[in-house]
């Protein structure tokens, strides 16, 4: 598959922690949010996975149905959380961040994201393949773009990762002819910014950036060897 002159390969952020006395520490920051009533819910709920603790929630004064919260939340919590934030307030909520203090590891961190849909397939991806793939999802992708094993093609709607061939080709018979792809309708896929990628990406992923386009994929393209790393035991 031809790539692009120029590319760039970006892993997520690691937060730093500290050990003191024999124990781990983290980051841990003031977090301000300003919701419609309605958003309050959707917003403890995805905050709650990142490990978020409510201080305080009250009436924004001089703004009916409007909810103020005060929390503090681990740094690595929040990583990738300001577009989900975007989303589930469409677009009327206010955030404000600001670094309070290392704190004692809180552990780990919840459901904060879906799996993936990873390609096992290599050349263009066709619309026929996307068709049966978009109920499974959120497709990154539309038919015409190139694809290569380990590629990211689209978020599961369930928790794990999922394999699928998004180059699948429609069988021709004889009582039905090739081009039929053009009259299929795919929802238009969810492209990211680089900002975007680099909150979204899991830590055994990684972003292409070219200067046509960004990519995800998995740290290991070969879908054996990703299979091999997630039995092995974690340290």
């Amino acid at each position: 598959m031809r790539r692009e002159g120029f590319e760039l390969s970006v892993s997520p952020p690691r937060v730093m922690y500290k050990t003191e006395n024999g124990e781990k520490l983290e980051p841990v920051e003031e977090v301000t949010i300003e919701v419609n009533e309605e958003h309050v819910g959707l917003v403890m709920e995805a905050l709650s996975h990142r490990r978020g603790e409510v201080v305080d929630m009250g009436p924004v004064p001089g703004n009916v149905g409007r909810t103020r919260m005060s929390l503090t939340c681990p740094s690595r919590g929040l990583v990738g959380y300001r577009s989900v934030f975007s989303t589930d307030t469409r677009g009327s909520g206010f955030m404000h961040r600001a670094f309070l203090k290392y704190s004692k590891y809180k552990g780990p961190l919840g459901n904060v994201r879906k799996g993936v849909l990873v390609s096992v397939g290599r050349g263009l991806i066709t619309a026929h393949a996307l068709t049966s793939l978009e109920a499974r999802g959120t497709l990154f992708v539309s038919p015409g773009m190139e694809t290569y094993d380990g590629m990211i093609v689209g978020e599961n709607s369930r928790d794990a990762d999922l394999d699928v061939n998004p180059v699948r080709t429609k069988e021709l018979t004889n009582i039905r002819a090739p081009g039929k792809d053009e009259n299929v309708r795919l929802s238009p896929p969810r492209l990211m910014t680089l900002e975007e990628a680099i909150g979204y990406v899991a830590s055994d992923e990684f972003i292409e950036v070219t200067p046509k386009v960004i990519r995800l994929r998995k740290r290991y393209l070969d879908a054996n060897r990703r299979k091999m790393m997630r039995n092995k035991p974690k340290d």
